[in-house]
């Protein structure tokens, strides 16, 4: 993304012209982009080389599925909604994982159909659901145990996952007690050990600290893992600090813990393949101005990103159109949502804008449309990928008459 002449630029394409030609709010998504950190995450992770599966949770567009699926990643999912989607996307199944805490007797049935690679139980009576499905079909099923490792990841309090106050996951008492009841059972076999403790992680510490905590339940329990399902949670720089994580440091430390457990990793990242990839193309409709602040009102609201009114997340916003005009007065972006909470960002200055400009809100191919929703009646927005300098759209826009 650049300008050129002024003029904001997405891999080549004027964002102008795309809003144009397929409206806005749309949401727009660079496969350069995505292929670039792809191949920079199996590079970080190189000497390990692990089994990487996409959160789909954080962006379930076919078309981005199915890119994925070419460059050879596997799919995290958590609901049958999601494995379809992957599968549709043609994602090979045996790198397929079955995660959350609310899988029904339905889903692990479909999915065990399937011969997806792994269902990860999070708790006792989830495993019974499991071995309900077994003995009926007279199969053996492949299963993870989750752990909640009672790990801070110092992260925004609603996505952490790790912490012993969080539904997810089993205490390490748990863990080691189910491995010792279920390690004999004819229709059961625990292939994987799974943590995850968040997301938009900046730090490595939190990691090593799971790592350990890991690694104490490998040695009480005694058990030989095929997997240890690492989880994800990569932050990404959202524009507001610079601070990334040291992947050197996490993946030395996890190329010694393989090398001293003979186990192979999966890796369940979302954010860090898809976050910077996406971008909301919106249009400015009014400007309000009061004696202290400009509203600037775009025709892109709270059902259309959800983050930054769920738990203030913040997202850059840059005009499509730059000039040197700048006015230093309070700037909100706002949408047409009819809730205070429908807010992108607070600025104390910003570029001279006017009624029908464009703007773009940065960072949002994670949790972005996935979040989005149709409240107050208003239609989901469209989706486009740019590959090989075209424009493709890869979702229509929904019609208001099929919503009502």
């Amino acid at each position: 993304m650049h300008y050129t002449k002024n003029k904001l630029l997405i891999d080549r394409i004027n964002v102008d012209r795309i809003i144009r030609k397929f409206g806005s709010p749309t949401y727009c998504y660079s496969y350069n982009k995505l292929k670039e950190n792809i191949l920079k995450f199996k590079k970080n992770f190189i000497k390990i080389n692990p089994l990487i599966c996409f959160a789909v949770k954080s962006n379930n567009n076919k078309t981005i599925l199915n890119e994925i699926a070419r460059l050879g990643v596997g799919a995290d999912v958590v609901s049958k909604g999601e494995l379809m989607a992957a599968l549709k996307s043609k994602i090979n199944p045996k790198k397929i994982v079955f995660s959350g805490v609310g899988k029904t007797y339905d889903e692990i049935n479909f999915a065990v159909k399937k011969k997806i690679l792994l269902i990860n139980a999070e708790s006792k009576s989830e495993i019974e659901t499991i071995l309900q499905v077994a003995k009926k079909i007279n199969k053996t099923i492949d299963i993870g145990i989750r752990l909640n490792p009672n790990v801070d990841a110092n992260t925004i309090k609603e996505i952490t996952t790790g912490k012993n106050s969080n539904k997810f996951g089993l205490s390490e008492k748990e863990v080691i007690n189910l491995i010792n009841y279920y390690k004999t059972s004819k229709y059961l076999n625990i292939r994987c050990l799974s943590v995850h403790i968040g997301s938009q992680i900046t730090s490595h510490i939190p990691y090593l600290k799971m790592l350990k905590t890991v690694q104490k339940i490998i040695d009480k329990s005694n058990f030989n893992f095929k997997y240890i399902d690492l989880g994800g949670g990569m932050g990404i720089n959202y524009g507001q600090n610079s601070k990334e994580l040291n992947y050197k440091k996490y993946s030395d430390k996890i190329n010694k813990f393989v090398k001293k457990n003979k186990v192979n990793i999966i890796f369940e990242p979302g954010r860090s393949i898809v976050g910077n990839v996406g971008y909301l193309l919106t249009k400015i409709i009014y400007i309000k101005k009061t004696s202290k602040i400009n509203f600037i009102i775009v025709d892109a609201g709270m059902n259309d990103l959800m983050r930054p009114a769920l738990y203030k997340a913040y997202h850059r916003i840059i005009p499509t159109k730059k000039n040197k005009r700048k006015v230093s007065k309070r700037h909100d972006f706002v949408g047409p949502i009819c809730e205070t909470t429908d807010k992108f960002l607070s600025l104390n200055s910003y570029q001279k804008l006017d009624e029908g400009d464009n703007i773009v809100i940065c960072d949002v191919g994670a949790y972005g449309k996935v979040l989005s929703s149709n409240y107050n009646l208003r239609v989901g927005a469209n989706e486009v990928l740019i590959k090989n300098s075209k424009v493709f759209r890869i979702r229509k826009k929904e019609r208001l008459e099929s919503i009502i």
